[in-house]
């Protein structure tokens, strides 16, 4: 287990449910990704996580790395979408599989791919079982992934139990960027009960009332994005997000 993935397990002890920020290289300037980094570590965010669904580029990543991580104390996060999505600069990776993904690429072939590079650069892997559920959005279309319907939230806890058994060490549970409804609370609940390791929800979540549901219902981490691209007052969202997260978590400990 490397320095990153500590980090993370301590925040989760210490706190029960914690925020990351995902950014998109796509989705502005360096500059303003940067700005949008600093003030969500500011906030309270715990991490900063860096990917894309479609087009992003090592040399996107690198760019956006150099300006970003010297102003951070927050570890940054590869969120990868491809092989061509790796930097040495970042501190570490979710080396993920879609595990319900049609094609094989998306669950060993990449990976496989990526493994050497990935040790070149000395990147800390945390290996995650990748679950994509309801509309799936993006990332649903480019991972050729079969969704999980959100009534049917046992089929998703059979991957992520899987996936544990497996020997991966955090499961993610994926709506899809922008999606117009986030994973039910109930839906995390079913998975939660199934599973002994960390479980991450992103995709959809844009309001503090979702992400205090989403932690009460099991989830350790959250995940936004778009919603911190669409505000002038990220500060002030990213601390809504973050003490939400808190709540939930503190609900979800008394009913156990």
């Amino acid at each position: 287990m490397g320095k990153v993935e500590e980090y993370l397990r301590e925040r989760i002890e210490s706190k029960g449910a914690i925020h990351i920020t995902l950014i998109d290289p796509e989705r502005g300037s360096v500059e303003k990704l940067t700005d949008i980094a600093c003030r969500a570590e500011k906030a309270g965010t715990s991490a900063i996580m860096i990917g894309s669904s479609t087009l992003v580029s090592q040399y996107m990543l690198d760019e956006l790395l150099k300006e970003m991580k010297p102003r951070l104390s927050i570890p940054t996060i590869i969120f990868p979408n491809n092989i061509a999505a790796l930097t040495r600069l970042a501190d570490a990776i979710w080396f993920m599989s879609l595990l319900n993904s049609d094609n094989p690429y998306f669950i060993t072939g990449a990976q496989a791919l990526a493994a050497p590079i990935v040790k070149m650069y000395g990147l800390e892997a945390i290996p995650m079982g990748y679950i994509i559920m309801g509309e799936g959005g993006a990332a649903g279309f480019i991972g050729c992934a079969r969704p999980i319907p959100y009534e049917k939230p046992e089929i998703a806890a059979a991957y992520a139990l899987a996936a544990q058994l497996l020997g991966m060490r955090f499961i993610y549970l994926e709506a899809g960027s922008g999606v117009r409804r986030p994973i039910p609370p109930e839906a995390v609940r079913i998975v939660r009960s199934m599973i002994d390791i960390p479980l991450i929800v992103g995709g959809g979540l844009r309001t503090s009332e979702q992400i205090e549901a989403t932690a009460a219902a099991g989830a350790n981490i959250v995940v936004t994005g778009t919603a911190v691209e669409q505000v002038e007052d990220i500060e002030k969202l990213i601390y809504s997000f973050t003490e939400a997260a808190a709540r939930g978590a503190e609900r979800y400990r008394r009913i156990q």
